[in-house]
């Protein structure tokens, strides 16, 4: 439990360093959130060309086929790519 010390004009609090971690955590990870949310979430991907983006991922050789028939049907039925 945090300790508060009030005084005439100044008040301080006294944390353990637990406490101290737990709430710069805290901080970060809500500093983390409003960065991300205040970025453009709503904009445009960088490329309307299905093509380019199946074959960014192809190159990676990360993936089944299957999951590329995934994403070219899924990118086909998109309305912000390109066929």
């Amino acid at each position: 439990m945090p300790t508060i010390v009030a005084t005439k004009n100044k008040e301080s609090v006294t944390l353990t360093k637990r406490e101290y971690e737990d709430l710069l955590d805290a901080k970060l990870r809500f500093e983390f959130l409003r960065h991300t949310l205040t970025d453009d979430v709503f904009s445009p991907p960088p490329t309307r060309d299905a093509g380019e983006v199946v074959r960014a991922f192809k190159e990676t050789s990360k993936y089944s086929e299957q999951f590329f028939e995934r994403l070219e049907y899924s990118l086909a039925r998109s309305s912000h790519f390109d066929a």
